[in-house]
C-alpha cells in the first residue's frame, strides 16, 4: 500500500469521511482504490506523482463531497505542490477561520480565480501584479460549475478581492468529468495556466502532464485496460521531472 502524502486535500479528505454518516459511493459503484492516488489499485499513478516547489500558492474552496471523488483534479495540485497548497470546504456563512486567517495574510495577493462571463467587472483582471515582498494566492472554487457559480456568489468573505479571467487559448482536454461547454477547464488545468501566468512554468509544466498521467490511468482503469507507460504522456512527465531534480 502506498503512502498517502501529507498535504492539505488528503488531510480534508480523512477529516470530511470521519464526519461523514454513510459512506461515499463513488460513480460505477464501490471498488478497492489506492488510498493515495484515489485510482484502482492495478492502474495506480503513485510512482508517478511530482513533489515541487513554487512560490505562487493555491487556496482550493471545495464544495461538500468533492474531496471524496477519485475524480477530483484538485488534489493533483495539492500532490505536486504540497507546501503551498490550502484547502477547505465551502460555506456560505461559516468561512473556517484559517481560511480567513490565510485571505489575511500580508506575505499573500489572493486573487479569485473564475471566468469572465460572470458579472463582477468592476473586479476583473486578466493578469497577476504583486505588490512588492508578495506573492500570488490562488483561489480555485473546486467544485462542479453550477456548485462554483454558486459559491461565486454566495461567498461574501471573497467580494473585496480580485477577480483573475484566464483567456486560455487551447480548449480543455480533461474527460473525467465533463461540463457542457469546452472552454470550461477542470481545476488542474486551472491550476497550470494560473501557474504559467505566475512565471512558474516548470510547475505548470510538471502540473499539466501529471494530469494527463492521471488521466490515462483512471479512463485505462474504467476500461479494464493496461497502462501505456511508455507513451508519449508519461515520457512528457518523466522528462520534466527529471529536469527539476
Amino acid at each position: 500500500m502506498k503512502p498517502i502524502p501529507d498535504h492539505a486535500v488528503n488531510r480534508l479528505r480523512i477529516w470530511r469521511k470521519s464526519v461523514s454518516t454513510r459512506p461515499f459511493l463513488a460513480l460505477g459503484g464501490s471498488v478497492p482504490r489506492c488510498d493515495a492516488c484515489q485510482l484502482r489499485h492495478d492502474w495506480c499513478a503513485c510512482d508517478w506523482r511530482p513533489a515541487l516547489k513554487a512560490e505562487a500558492g493555491f487556496c482550493l474552496m471545495m464544495y461538500d463531497s468533492e474531496p471524496m471523488k477519485p475524480s477530483n483534479t484538485g488534489r493533483l495540485i495539492a500532490d505536486v505542490l504540497p507546501d503551498s497548497t490550502w484547502a477547505f470546504l465551502w460555506s456560505r456563512t461559516e468561512p473556517h477561520p484559517e481560511l480567513l486567517a490565510l485571505l489575511a495574510d500580508p506575505a499573500w495577493q489572493p486573487y479569485v480565480v473564475f471566468p469572465a462571463c460572470e458579472k463582477a467587472p468592476d473586479r476583473l483582471t486578466g493578469e497577476v501584479v504583486l505588490a512588492p515582498g508578495k506573492k500570488p494566492l490562488f483561489i480555485l472554487l473546486d467544485a462542479t460549475w453550477p456548485e462554483a457559480r454558486k459559491m461565486f456568489r454566495k461567498s461574501p468573505y471573497l467580494n473585496h478581492l480580485p477577480v483573475l479571467s484566464l483567456q486560455p487559448e487551447q480548449l480543455s482536454r480533461y474527460h473525467l468529468r465533463r461540463s457542457t461547454r469546452m472552454d470550461h477547464f477542470c481545476t488542474s488545468e486551472v491550476g497550470a495556466l494560473c501557474l504559467e501566468l505566475a512565471g512558474e512554468l516548470q510547475a505548470a509544466q510538471a502540473l499539466e502532464a501529471y494530469l494527463d498521467v492521471f488521466t490515462h490511468h483512471y479512463l485505462q482503469a474504467k476500461h479494464q485496460l493496461p497502462v501505456a507507460a511508455d507513451d508519449a504522456t508519461h515520457l512528457r512527465l518523466r522528462g520534466l521531472t527529471e529536469t527539476g531534480k
